[in-house]
């Protein structure tokens, strides 16, 4: 995910360092960059990462070997897997240009197999075709037209995920090199009475009318007929037909054909507002949607509505009469009168159940704690005598719409039961930044821990700040990973100083969480995450600088193609003592204070089970007096002065940390356990679209409940584990076990609330 605050270059030449290929994407901090190049000599070197590691470390690359790029041309490039073709393409800047003067609605051609095929582009972005790093970068969605529609090879639909609607087989996705303009088909002279403005070219949203009936479509080309220039247009019912020029106007009028229903709804319409859910009577029945635009247009006398519809039954994706007023996907804008209008009429009832409760919880939350919903002040996070009653239940947790369930889980399980990262909900911070950090304070953090519910209008909102900041542009429609969202928030948006700070060769480099990797040769098969982090930090050659407040980890997965092991064990704590870089350690034996680490010991299979082969000096002795180990190496660990002295031993104080949350996915939803409290049982389950009918209908139902299952199967030996059938588990055990993407743990000293 691009950001605006970095500077991305593409390396022309492998580094010295031999760290990267040529073809790599990476990049640096502009604030950064500004600084070290002012200096005089300039460097020779710039300190850069790469662009899909998830350690965000630091490598030294020589000023020679990076080609500039901007955001746009990093995403393009990014999108091509093979390196040496992305090198190719820089180089051939024209097409590069070409490609990034392409937006939604653009007439365009794409090369299919050794076939030119002719389109419009649908979409612009990221598709959510894998979970992988480095991340895949900007595709092309593009609707075939005319002759070759049948000719491609996708619906619009990726993942399950309708990301254009289209006709079978009449969509392609592509990367940017097989994408090439349309150049609009000049108009003669004769045709020229239309103002410039009013002039129509390939890929153009058009009105037109047939025996008096207004109409939509898409220009595919200008053409001279019979002795009068028609337009051949792409109908939004999927025919074609050529009209003459002058029934032709560009943009979109009023659909007032669509018969809307024009009874005044006055005392409904006073209580609408941005963001508000609706309804709408138009010929063929009712409609569902949300408000995104309200105004009153240049030539309108009428208050209007810019609707995004639930279903394709609009007229375009967010332009009217020629303007554009909001993004949204094809067929999804409606533009109506805004008393035509009424509050959707499906939520009406649960909605009014919800907000009595709501009304109760507030009453009680302002006696209790002095605060309410839409307070910027300090609200403690859930506790565990308090769950049951703020919140378990339907309609509890977060309301997410359309592709945030990434955002919707992670919020969750970040705030609701821990208070680990709220310092970064009061830190100071740039003016530019601060609306998203109320947004995250007063209307979803506050009415979460208060209401135990957060409406889907609150994350829609955040999405949509996220996006006008120019990190994503497809922030508020597609669904992406949990810690890009969590990179742009803690980093980029409240420069929240990083979590993790690790110790390689010396040097000490900084992240907001780690992506476990594990040597092919590992001998786990049914892993703790324990284990999984020692074998991780042992293979990388790691350690830990200091104590995280908070531990983000990724599992070693990638989406639902790829996952390494069926099953991981949680572990409920996570002992960090022997990862750390200084301080005394306990020898894996006997307990005794640690003087030698022995790295060849991970190769025996006696060994290769448990962490880091650290040992006391007798039990390193007795260890590699086995003729098997007389090879190995140990090596003598630092022991801080005065630790031992006089022969009187200190008792040695382990560094652990719990856990509090777990991100679990199966194909391409996301869902969240919470540990909330000591016991076993302490266990609840989070899913954002727990009613899979709200979200066919475009909301989310979300739903909170126990799950004290997990903690019978967390208290089974991994024998036991070993012999269950994840299919014949109770509850949703199985998802936590089979499906875990990101475990969180947290200092118990660095919680503001215990």
């Amino acid at each position: 995910m691009t950001s605006p605050n970095n500077l991305y270059f593409i390396l022309t030449r492998t580094s010295e360092c031999r760290v990267g290929s040529a073809g790599c994407i990476c990049y640096m901090g502009e604030a950064k960059h500004r600084s070290l190049t002012r200096r005089s000599p300039p460097p020779t070197k710039l300190p850069v990462c790469f662009w899909g590691s998830s350690l965000f470390l630091d490598y030294d690359i020589e000023v020679s070997s990076l080609g500039e790029l901007s955001a746009e041309e990093a995403e393009l490039l990014q999108a091509l897997p093979d390196k040496q073709e992305r090198l190719h393409w820089f180089q051939e800047r024209e097409v590069l240009q070409a490609a990034r003067g392409l937006t939604v609605g653009s007439a365009v051609t794409v090369l299919q197999g050794k076939e030119r095929l002719r389109g419009i582009v649908r979409f612009v972005g990221r598709i959510p075709n894998s979970y992988s790093s480095p991340p895949p970068g900007w595709f092309f969605g593009i609707e075939l037209q005319g002759e070759d529609r049948g000719k491609g090879d996708t619906d619009g639909i990726c993942q399950n995920k309708t990301i254009f609607p289209c006709a079978k087989d009449c969509g392609v996705f592509a990367e940017f090199h097989r994408v090439r303009p349309v150049a609009p088909s000049s108009l003669s002279p004769s045709s020229r009475k239309h103002s410039e403005t009013d002039e129509v070219a390939p890929g153009d949203r058009v009105t037109y009318f047939v025996e008096d009936k207004c109409q939509h479509g898409m220009v595919l080309h200008v053409k001279e007929k019979d002795g009068e220039h028609c337009v051949r247009i792409s109908t939004d019912s999927n025919d074609e037909v050529d009209v003459p020029l002058d029934y032709v106007a560009k943009g979109e009028v009023t659909p007032e054909s669509m018969d809307t229903e024009t009874t005044p709804v006055e005392k409904d319409c006073a209580d609408l507002s941005l963001n508000s859910v609706v309804e709408v009577t138009l010929a063929k029945g009712t409609s569902y949607g949300i408000i995104r635009w309200i105004g009153t247009p240049q030539g309108c006398p009428d208050t209007m509505a810019g609707l995004e519809l639930d279903e394709p039954d609009g007229v375009s994706d967010g332009t009217f009469k020629g303007k554009r007023f909001f993004d949204c996907a094809p067929k999804k804008a409606l533009f109506v009168k805004l008393r035509s209008c009424r509050p959707d009429s499906r939520f009406q009832s649960t909605a009014a159940d919800c907000s009595e409760k709501m009304l109760e919880s507030d009453t009680a939350g302002q006696n209790n704690t002095g605060h309410s919903t839409g307070m910027l002040g300090t609200v403690p996070p859930v506790g565990t005598e308090q769950v049951s009653h703020i919140l378990i239940g339907r309609m509890k947790g977060i309301q997410g719409h359309y592709n945030s369930c990434y955002m919707d889980a992670a919020l969750f399980s970040l705030f609701s039961c821990s208070s680990v990262l709220d310092a970064m909900l009061f830190k100071p911070t740039e003016p530019q930044d601060a609306p998203i950090q109320s947004t995250l304070l007063k209307d979803i953090v506050n009415p979460l821990r208060i209401k135990g519910f957060v409406e889907g209008r609150h994350i829609m909102k955040l999405r949509q700040q996220l996006q006008s900041h120019g990190y994503s542009k497809s922030f508020t429609t597609d669904e992406k990973d949990p810690e890009e969202f969590l990179t742009v928030i803690m980093h980029h948006i409240l420069a929240l100083d990083p979590l993790l700070k690790l110790s390689m060769g010396g040097k000490v480099q900084e992240s907001y969480c780690y992506q476990i990797f594990l040597d092919q040769n590992h001998s786990l098969v049914l892993p703790t995450v324990q284990q999984l982090l020692e074998h991780s930090f042992h293979h990388a050659g790691l350690k830990l600088a200091e104590v995280p407040p908070c531990f983000i980890l990724q599992m070693p997965r990638f989406g639902k193609k790829f996952k390494m092991f069926d099953r991981i064990i949680p572990s409920l704590e996570l002992d960090v003592t022997n990862l750390l870089s200084e301080g005394p350690q306990q020898c894996m034996l006997c307990g005794d204070l640690a003087q030698a680490e022995c790295t060849d010991c991970f190769k025996d299979p006696i060994f290769s089970q448990t962490g880091f082969k650290i040992f006391c000096q007798k039990c390193s002795s007795q260890v590699h007096a086995h003729p098997q180990r007389r090879s190995h190496q140990p090596v003598a660990l630092d022991i801080p002065r005065g630790y031992m002295s006089h022969g009187m031993t200190h008792t040695l104080i382990r560094d652990k940390l719990e856990l509090f949350a777990v991100l679990c996915i199966e194909t391409s939803h996301y869902v969240s356990f919470i540990k909330h409290g000591p016991n076993s049982q302490d266990w609840i389950f989070f899913d954002s679209m727990a009613d899979r009918q709200g979200e066919k209908d475009g909301f989310n139902i979300p739903e909170v409940h126990a799950c004290p299952e997990v903690g019978m199967y967390l208290e089974m030996s991994p024998m036991e584990l070993a012999n269950q059938v994840p299919r014949d588990m109770k509850g949703v055990a199985k998802r936590l076990f089979c499906d875990a993407y990101m475990y969180l743990y947290q200092s118990p000293n660095m919680c503001l609330y215990r």
